[in-house]
Order: structure tokens, then sequence, then C-alpha cells
């Protein structure tokens, strides 16, 4: 009777916790979550410390550990975790750009594989199909996608444009008209700081689609475009007299140190991602516009951040919920508003979001999709490296011919051009 008695009050005490709430059963969870990210500017900062706010509301008896490195595109964090990853010694969970920048971690032999959270946390039914497929390699799902990015976008001051009668330019042509009035005026037209190396290869990507149009920029990334072809000779000329109006001090300046000469009313345009509109908001700044930049209009230049886990990583149960916070709606409304960028999911509140990210919502639904190469979309890191190396090269050499040689074998060298 006693073990019978003992034995009821058992399964009525399991039947009692399978109905609390998650946020109680999250409440059991301990030890640790280290997390590495390269998050570390304003507004990038924000929207981390959001998803871990809204990840300790379900498991407070967690510590976090924000293991970040500071470099923007991620160009020191992802030597860094490589030797982690290598070396035994991961964090347990990391950003990563969807698409084919996982394959520089050899996923099947360092990472996790995540089809079956994708599954039983009906993921496939709420991020986008097009996201998805850039998500899948080698047959499995890798990462969690947390947002969605524009790069192409056209910031502007618009103090600097309204005090000037000026609007921005839709085209090459136009935009060249406009950088000599801005400068004959002493401010600089187009401001850059390339200090990290990545950049100019941002900003080139625009030029790009600018110059041969959504179908032939992706082209460039399957072997249907050579980067021998005309349009990416055109292209170079363009990004090379652009890079006569910026200032002179690119090459001490990171992007956001670049931004700034549009808060303090120096500067008048940058190409810079979106992550700039929750810079912007950190430095509580709204004098600022967005465009398309040149002959970009209807086309979204794409990424998404990521978080994947690690084989070997310490706190598994713990970075598995941390995966499972960072692909829920509730994880993504507390991110994305802050960071400057629009939720993965397609059921966020767009409430939440202000008039750039609610504008981006809408272009995302309806625009080209291409991918970016600088930020892990459009090509293997090892392709998108020699990319980026060969752009910050041109923007002291401005050897188009030298540059267009380099792209084009880089492209050979990735097995995609002949």
């Amino acid at each position: 009777m006693v073990r019978r008695i003992w034995w009821l009050t058992v399964v009525s005490l399991l039947a009692i916790w399978s109905l609390l709430p998650s946020s109680h059963v999250g409440a059991a969870a301990s030890g640790k979550l280290e997390i590495f990210s390269w998050w570390t500017a304003g507004g990038e900062a924000e929207g981390l410390k959001g998803m871990f706010t809204a990840y300790q509301k379900a498991y407070p008896g967690v510590e976090i550990v924000n293991a970040t490195v500071a470099g923007g595109a991620g160009t020191n964090a992802k030597a860094v975790l490589a030797t982690r990853l290598t070396g035994g010694d991961p964090p347990d969970s990391f950003q990563v750009h969807a698409g084919l920048e996982v394959q520089k971690y050899d996923p099947p032999k360092y990472l996790e594989p995540l089809s079956g959270l994708f599954k039983s946390e009906g993921w496939e039914k709420v991020f986008p199909s097009g996201l998805l497929d850039l998500l899948r390699y080698q047959g499995n799902y890798w990462s969690v996608p947390v947002n969605i990015h524009r790069a192409n976008v056209l910031w502007i001051s618009k103090q600097v444009f309204s005090s000037n009668y000026l609007a921005p330019a839709k085209t090459f042509d136009e935009f060249f008209k406009l950088a000599d009035t801005l400068k004959a005026k002493g401010i600089v037209p187009f401001v850059l700081g390339d200090k990290e190396g990545w950049e100019a290869g941002h900003a080139f990507e625009a030029v790009l689609i600018g110059t041969l149009g959504a179908d032939g920029y992706r082209g460039l990334w399957t072997g249907k475009t050579a980067w021998t072809d005309a349009k990416v000779t055109q292209a170079l000329n363009t990004f090379k007299r652009m890079l006569t109006y910026t200032n002179s001090d690119h090459a001490a300046l990171t992007w956001d140190g670049a931004g700034q000469y549009l808060i303090d009313g120096k500067g008048a345009m940058e190409i810079m991602g979106d992550w700039e509109d929750g810079w912007f908001q950190s430095k509580n700044f709204t004098g600022y516009g967005w465009a398309s930049p040149p002959g970009n209009a209807g086309v979204f230049d794409a990424l998404s951040d990521s978080f994947a886990m690690p084989k070997a990583a310490r706190n598994r149960t713990n970075a598995q919920n941390w995966l499972k916070v960072s692909g829920s709606k509730a994880g993504q409304e507390a991110f994305n508003p802050k960071k400057g960028s629009i939720c993965a999911r397609t059921d966020c509140n767009q409430a939440l979001f202000n008039a750039y990210l609610q504008s981006s919502a809408k272009d995302w639904a309806k625009d080209a999709l291409v991918p970016s190469v600088i930020h892990g979309a459009a090509a293997f890191e090892s392709w998108a490296t020699k990319y980026k190396d060969a752009m910050a090269l041109f923007v002291t050499s401005g050897d188009v011919a030298k540059t267009q040689a380099a792209l084009q074998a880089a492209c050979k060298d990735a097995g995609v051009c002949k």
C-alpha cells in the first residue's frame, strides 16, 4: 500500500510539473551559457542584450557569458572561433551568417545538425522558403536565423540634403553631379570607413548591383556572369570615381566612425547595411534618411545572422534553449527593433518596428532578392575573403585591370568560373 501511494504521488507531481508554464520549467535550468558574437557597436549590443533578457526571463538560473570579439562583419571573430572549434574549446553557441559561410566550420565534423529542432519548433512554417534554402547545407540546417538585414542602403544626412535642396541620386550620373555640388560646399559627399578591410567590398556590392542588375549580379556567384564582363569593368571604374569623393581619414575609421560624419552634418551619404539604423538609434540621432543606392531600386541585397551549436558545447541543454529563444517570436521581437533588422520569422508584430524597418519588411516581401558576398550568403568563406581582399587593395591601388583579374581568378579558384 505504501509503495502504491508513493507511486501515485510521483505520478501526480509529474502531471502537475507538465502543466507548469515554460518560464517555471526554465527556472530549473542552471549553469552557464557562453554566446559568441561580434556584436559590440551601438544597436548591435542593445539588440543582443534584448535577446539575453528574453532568455533569462525563461531561464533565470543560467548565467550568460557574453563572449564578443569586436570587428564588423566578424573580421576578427571568425579567426578566433575557428581556432576554438578546432582546438576543442568552443563556445556553447556562436554567430554565423546564414548561407555558405557555414562551410568554413566543417559542419559535419564540428557542428550539431539542427533539422530536428527546426521540425519540433515548427520553424519551417514561419521562416520564408528562400531563407530555409539558404540555411540548408549538405542536407541539414546548421544554424537558427534571428534576423534579415539589407546590405544595399544609402544612408543620408537629412540636414545636408534639405539645407542644400537636394534629393538622393537614382543613377550614377546623378550621384556624381550631386557629389560635385556637395564637394564644392565643403561637405564630404560619400563617407567611408574601411579600417577593417570589408567595408569597401560591402559598398562595391551595391555598385555591382546598380550596374549589372539583379540577375547579372547573381550570376557572378554562379558562373553565369563572368568577372571579365565589360559591366564589371564599368562598375570598377564607377567605384574608383566614387572613392575620389570620400573622407581623407577613411582608412582610420570603422563603418560607425564614418557614420559620425552624417551625425555631425559634415558628410552626406554612406552605403552601409541597415544595422546603421540601430546604431543611429543608439546615438539618439533622428536626422537620417535612406534610399536605394544608384541603380538598386527594387533589389534587396540580403543577409541573415544566425546561431549555431558546436558538437562539443559544454552546456548543451542551455545552448539548445538559446537556439529555441533565438528562433522564437518573443526572442526576435526583443532583438530586431534594437539591432536595426527585421525578423527572420514572418509573424512578428510590425508595430514594434520604426519607419525604416517597416519599409524594409515591405521591400523584403516584394523586391528581387540577391545574396551578399561580404556577409556570407553568396559564396564560400575562402572566395568571399579573396573578394574582400581584392576590393580593400583596390581602394589604395585603383588598378581596375589588376583587380578584375584578381576577382576572376578567385572565382576560378572556387571552381565556379572556367
